[in-house]
């Protein structure tokens, strides 16, 4: 099999490393704007999102500099996934990326409890009746957990819209 037909693992390792800078670059600035030392009445708003963004990057950074110290060593033979490990990972990704997209237009309650039920009747084979009762029990912990227990408004759609929330 010749590297150059496929993705090679260290090409893989660099881009999420990547993805995780950036990540933890947004983090940690953000926190920074929104204050991330010690008040006087306890932490701030970002002070423990700066220290996970700090963790993050070191981390991602460790990766980056692991790949790029081993790249001599390594043939470059190591390949990331085949093309039907490529497709089961899309048939993962693409619902994800639906739901995330669902979350600006549904809200993230409706949009969970479709997710969580769809995946149950597609990946899990169980009763639709089921899925649904499932997948609306997990909305609606994360509601009482969110919305009522912490007072943390999370993205709404038109069913809470219509609800007065």
């Amino acid at each position: 099999m010749k590297s150059g037909s496929h993705l090679q693992m260290r090409w893989m390792e660099l881009l999420v490393a990547a993805c995780f800078v950036g990540v933890s670059l947004l983090v940690i600035t953000d926190s920074i704007r929104v204050g991330n030392a010690w008040g006087n009445d306890g932490p701030e708003p970002g002070y423990f999102p700066f220290y996970i963004g700090c963790l993050l990057l070191g981390g991602a950074a460790w990766v980056i500099l692991q790949t790029l110290l081993t790249w001599k060593q390594d043939d470059g033979q190591e390949v990331f996934a085949e093309k039907h490990e490529f497709n089961l990972m899309l048939l993962m990704l693409i619902p994800s990326v639906v739901f995330t997209a669902a979350i600006f237009v549904l809200g993230i309650y409706l949009a969970s409890l479709t997710f969580v039920a769809a995946f149950m009747v597609w990946q899990g084979k169980y009763s639709v009746f089921k899925s649904i009762a499932v997948g609306f029990g997990i909305s609606a912990a994360l509601f009482a957990l969110f919305e009522v227990w912490f007072n943390l408004p999370l993205p709404k759609g038109f069913i809470e819209t219509w609800l007065g929330y």
